[in-house]
């Protein structure tokens, strides 16, 4: 029978204790994960830059395809640093791990899936594949990112990980490999569409735009945006989603 804490209480150990134990290994799994992501970020931003003369025909199919990239890291394995925020926090909240313990799984995490996004799409830019199209298409888009207000930011990210993590939460729980792909595409519709932020897809994206774009656009505020959607991703994560289920089914 399903036990939901003591399920995800011993996947979050499990992490935990791999990043301690052998942290290149957590290393490559977390690279894998954001180069997965970078697969989703290559056929979505294909789409939205060929499609881009439509404004609502190109964000659904953006929406429609970024989907793909949860369902590889869900069925090929690797290490998300979003989804973790909510597995690996369960560990703290049954005081069977230290918080101490989690922060460098974390790190080593983050820094894996940035690195394994920045090489896949560093890869594409440098193709040409597109590359009229894409100019256009990421210039506005990444416009558009970097003209934000702070708490709107800030709450695009907290919803951003709440439904991340609601579907690898469900993720865990279907059994039915064709349910649980279709459930994964349409839930990574529910934040790309209204243009949530996921600080991962979002290194992703500002690799992109480095690559091909270089000093032609202002970059002066990309720290700080992830710095926010980074915190935002990991309350939505951790608290948001993570301390309503461990409260529901504690014993």
């Amino acid at each position: 029978m399903w036990n939901d804490i003591e399920n995800i209480t011993k996947a979050g150990i499990g992490k935990i204790e791999l990043a301690k134990a052998n942290p290149f290994k957590f290393f490559m799994r977390s690279c894998m994960a954001g180069a997965y992501l970078a697969i989703a970020a290559i056929l979505s931003f294909s789409l939205g830059a060929l499609f881009q003369h439509d404004v609502a025909l190109s964000k659904t199919l953006v929406a429609g395809s970024f989907g793909i990239g949860l369902a590889l890291i869900v069925f090929l394995g690797g290490e998300l640093f979003t989804g973790n925020c909510f597995t690996t926090i369960m560990p703290v909240y049954t005081k069977r791990k230290k918080l101490t313990e989690l922060v460098p799984a974390w790190v080593i995490c983050y820094a894996g899936n940035c690195v394994g996004s920045a090489i896949i799409c560093t890869l594409f830019i440098s193709s040409g594949a597109l590359k009229d199209a894409l100019t256009t298409y990421l210039t506005s888009s990444i416009a558009a990112k970097l003209n934000f207000d702070l708490m709107e930011l800030f709450i695009k990210a907290i919803l951003c990980n709440f439904i991340v993590c609601a579907g690898a939460y469900a993720g865990m729980k279907i059994q039915d490999s064709m349910t649980k792909l279709v459930f994964l595409v349409i839930i990574v519709m529910a934040f790309v569409l209204p243009g949530f932020e996921h600080c991962i897809a979002n290194a992703g994206t500002f690799t992109m735009g480095l690559t091909l774009l270089g000093s032609s656009m202002d970059w002066s505020l990309l720290p700080l945006h992830m710095l926010i959607a980074t915190i935002g991703n990991i309350i939505g994560g951790s608290i948001l989603i993570g301390l309503p289920v461990y409260l529901t089914f504690k014993d």
